[in-house]
C-alpha cells in the first residue's frame, strides 16, 4: 500500500471511497496490534490499585507499555504498510521523538510519524535507485536511514511533537466537554450512519481509540472505548427484523446474524439490514445514544477497545465496579433500538421489504442463470477490461474475501464460501479474507461488499471485483460458485 493509495485514488472515486480507504489504512495500523493493547488492558484491570488482583510489581509495566511500547507498535505497522521494513524502521525512529518530547501518551502522533516516515525514506531511496556503485548499497542505504532518522527524531522533538500534542489535547478538551455537559450521546448522529456506510473505522480508529487508551492510562478505564462499539443497538434491531420482517427469507436470516453479531462481534452483518430499510437508522441513532447516556449515568467504561464489539469482549475488558452500568448499557441500547426499529417496521408497507433488501432480485436472477444454463458472472461480477475472449474458470487458484479491516464479516464469508467451494469439488481453489488495502498481488477474484467496491478497484484496479449485499447467503455467491465449478466465466467490464 501506499500514501497515493491513501490520499489520491481514482479521479471518478467518490469522497466515501476515499475517507473509507484512509479509515482502512488506520485500521491496518491498529488491527494487527490489537492483542498487545488488550494485554495492557488486562493487566490494567488486574494488577492497578484499583485491579481485582492488585500488584505494584506487575503494575509497573502499565505505564512503559502504553508511553512507549504501543505508539511504536503503531509507528512501525503504518511505516511497513508504507515501505516495508525500511519504513517501519524510519517511522518509529520518528515517533521515539514525539514520545520523548511528550507528556502524554503519543498513539495520535505516532499514526501520523511513522508513515510520514516511511514515505520519506520510501522518496529517498527511489531518488538514489540505480545511482549506487555496486559494493556500496548496504552503505549508502544504512546512512541514508540514519541520518533521516537523526532528522525525524529532532524534528519530532521540538516541531512537530508540540503540534500534535495541542491538537491531541484540544481533542481530548473537545469531547471531555461532551461528557461533562451530558450531550455525548449526541456522538450518535454521527456513529451510526458512519457505520452502516463502512467509515466507522475513521472515527473510531482514528479518534476514540487513541483518546480512550489516554483517557484509560489516568483513570483505569474509559468511555470512548464504548461509543461506538456497543453491541446493543445491532442487537435490538436484528431482533426486531427477526419479530417483524415482512419477508420469511429476512426472518430466516436474522437469528444466526444475531450469534455472529451479539456473540462474535462481527457488527456488519446487521449493515445490510440497515441499508434495506434507511429509516431504522433512526432506531440505531436512539438505541446508541440510550447505551451512551446509560454509560454515562453509571459512570463506567472499559479499560480497551473491544475488538471484535462482542458482549464477550465488552465483559473481559469492563474493570471492577462497572460491570451493572456496562451491561446495562447494552441492555438498555438493544431495547430502545428494538422499539424503534420495530415500529418503523410496522409502518412500512409489506410489499416493499423483499424487493428494497434485493434478495428477491438476486433470488430471481440467480434462477433465470442456471435456466438459461449460463455458468456467468453478469452484473455480480465487474472489473476493468481484460482480454475479450473468456477466462477458464480451471485458472481461478484465489478468491479473496475483502472487508474494511479484513477480520470480520470477510473471515466469516470467507469461512462459509470455502466449505461450499470444497463440497462442490474445487479443493484447488484458495479462498481467503483480507484488509482492502492488502489485498494480495496473486488474487484471481475478490468478493466485497457493494459500498465497498470502488476501494477495492483502487487498490486492485486489474482483479475481478464480485459484489454482494451479504456476506453469508447472498446469490451472487451462489453464482460464483457455480461458476467456478462449471466451465468458464465471461469477462466482464
Amino acid at each position: 500500500m501506499t500514501t497515493n493509495d491513501i490520499a489520491a485514488g481514482a479521479p471518478r472515486a467518490g469522497l466515501r471511497a476515499r475517507v473509507g480507504a484512509f479509515g482502512g489504512f488506520l485500521t491496518a495500523m491498529v488491527i494487527p496490534n490489537v492483542g498487545a493493547f488488550i494485554a495492557w488492558g488486562f493487566l490494567t484491570a488486574l494488577f492497578i490499585p484499583t485491579g481485582w488482583l492488585s500488584n505494584a510489581d506487575l503494575a509497573s509495566v502499565v505505564k512503559p507499555m502504553i508511553t512507549y511500547m504501543l505508539p511504536l507498535l503503531l509507528a512501525y505497522t503504518g511505516g511497513r504498510l508504507v515501505h516495508g521494513q525500511r519504513g517501519g524502521v524510519a517511522g518509529m525512529l520518528g515517533t521515539i521523538g514525539l514520545i520523548v518530547g511528550a507528556d502524554i501518551p503519543m498513539f495520535l502522533g505516532a499514526m501520523v510519524m511513522g508513515p510520514l516516515g516511511a514515505w520519506l525514506i520510501k522518496k529517498i531511496d527511489r531518488a538514489l535507485e540505480g545511482k549506487i556503485k555496486s559494493g556500496f548499497e548496504m552503505v549508502v542505504n544504512n546512512f541514508t536511514l540514519g541520518f533521516l532518522g537523526l532528522g525525524l527524531i529532532t524534528a519530532s522533538y521540538w516541531g512537530i511533537g508540540p503540534i500534535i500534542t495541542a491538537i491531541n489535547q484540544g481533542m481530548l478538551r473537545a469531547i471531555h466537554v461532551l461528557v461533562d455537559t451530558g450531550v455525548l450521546p449526541l456522538l450518535s448522529l454521527l456513529n451510526e450512519p458512519a457505520k452502516v456506510l463502512f467509515l466507522n473505522n475513521v472515527i473510531d480508529q482514528g479518534l476514540y481509540y487513541p483518546l480512550g487508551l489516554q483517557d484509560a492510562a489516568q483513570a483505569g478505564k474509559s468511555i470512548f472505548f464504548t461509543v461506538a462499539s456497543n453491541p446493543g443497538p445491532g442487537l435490538g434491531l436484528l431482533v426486531a427484523f427477526w419479530l417483524f420482517g415482512h419477508s420469511k427469507v429476512i426472518r430466516n436470516t436474522t437469528p444466526g446474524a444475531i450469534i455472529i453479531h451479539f456473540l462474535g462481534g462481527i457488527h456488519e452483518i446487521y449493515f445490510p439490514y440497515v441499508l434495506m430499510k434507511p429509516l431504522t437508522i433512526i432506531g440505531m441513532i436512539a438505541g446508541g445514544m440510550a447505551g451512551i447516556a446509560t454509560f454515562s449515568a453509571f459512570d463506567v467504561g472499559l479499560v480497551a477497545g473491544p475488538s471484535p464489539g462482542s458482549i464477550f469482549s465488552y465483559l473481559a475488558l469492563t474493570p471492577p465496579g462497572n460491570h451493572l452500568g456496562i451491561i446495562s448499557g447494552v441492555l438498555v441500547a438493544a431495547v430502545v433500538s428494538f422499539l424503534v426499529t420495530s415500529l418503523i417496521l410496522k409502518m412500512t408497507k409489506k410489499s416493499d421489504a423483499v424487493d428494497e433488501f434485493g434478495l428477491q432480485e438476486f433470488t430471481d436472477r440467480s434462477r433465470e442463470m442456471k435456466a438459461e444454463g449460463k455458468a456467468v458472472l453478469e452484473n455480480a461480477l465487474a472489473g476493468t477490461p481484460a482480454a475479450p475472449e473468456a477466462t477458464s474458470l480451471d485458472l481461478v487458484r484465489k478468491v479473496v474475501f475483502a472487508c474494511d479491516a479484513g477480520m470480520g464479516s470477510s473471515v466469516m464469508g470467507a469461512s462459509s464460501f470455502k466449505k461450499k467451494l470444497t463440497s462442490s469439488g474445487r479443493e484447488d481453489v484458495e479462498v481467503v479474507h483480507s484488509a482492502i488495502e492488502s489485498i494480495s498481488e496473486d488474487a484471481d477474484v475478490v468478493v466485497v461488499h457493494k459500498n465497498l467496491a470502488d476501494r477495492v478497484r483502487r487498490a486492485r484496479p486489474n482483479v475481478r471485483v464480485v459484489t454482494i449485499n451479504n456476506y453469508l447467503g447472498d446469490p451472487a455467491l451462489d453464482d460464483l460458485r457455480a461458476a467456478l465449478t462449471t466451465s468458464e466465466v465471461n469477462n466482464a467490464g
